[in-house]
């Protein structure tokens, strides 16, 4: 499928609500969102109708929202859809920021479409959207396969702090997803995936 070169509305950062799950793996997506607020000038506050967190952009950013789902993550789709629907923003203007097992820490892949590999949060939005045509910001969180103790579970690994060097690594990942959001905001996706792809390579 060719990707759709639209202009990013909607920026929907995946986590678990509360202090307990603050700085845990899973919530990578909330991370780069909250930045991302801070970046358009907006302020996120609850939106009840909303189910979540909601800031919306300042200036040239001014028709961005940013949604961090306040529902746990396995009903994270409650939440995006009923924003889309309010704001009549098709899922190709939307930008879903979330962990990725398959990705080590520091590494930040952009994505349209495709399938949920098994994330929760991703498989509930495709129930809630109807579909997986919307873009992804996949942010490394490194597998427990290819950590020191392999045998470790996925959920006791996601939802655990990262060690002080990958959170490192989180960070400036995130950091090279935010030098390229103006783009997305333009629709130049193709660009943003470019220059964010080579990004760590060249630096």
């Amino acid at each position: 499928m060719t990707a759709p070169s639209s202009p990013i509305l909607l920026l929907v950062g995946l986590g678990n609500p509360g202090a307990d799950y603050e700085k845990t793996r899973h919530n990578a997506g909330f991370w780069f969102a909250e930045d991302v607020a801070h970046e358009i000038g907006g302020s996120l506050a609850p939106e009840k109708k909303f189910s979540g967190w909601v800031a919306r952009g300042t200036g040239d950013f001014a028709n961005v929202r940013v949604l961090l789902p306040q529902t746990f993550m396995n009903l994270s789709g409650t939440a995006v859809a009923a924003v889309a629907k309010f704001y009549d923003i098709a899922p190709e203007s939307v930008l879903v920021a979330h962990d990725e097992l398959d990705l080590a820490a520091g590494e930040v892949k952009l994505k349209f479409g495709g399938g949920h590999a098994g994330h929760n949060g991703l498989r509930d939005i495709h129930a809630k959207l109807g579909t997986p045509n919307y873009w992804r910001l996949r942010i490394g969180i490194g597998h427990p396969r290819d950590s020191a103790t392999p045998q470790r579970q996925v959920v006791d690994w996601v939802l655990e702090r990262p060690r002080r060097e990958e959170q490192t690594e989180i960070e400036a990942a995130i950091e090279r997803a935010l030098s390229v959001w103006p783009l997305l905001t333009k629709g130049e996706n193709d660009l943003a995936g470019h220059r964010l792809h080579t990004k760590k390579a060249a630096a």
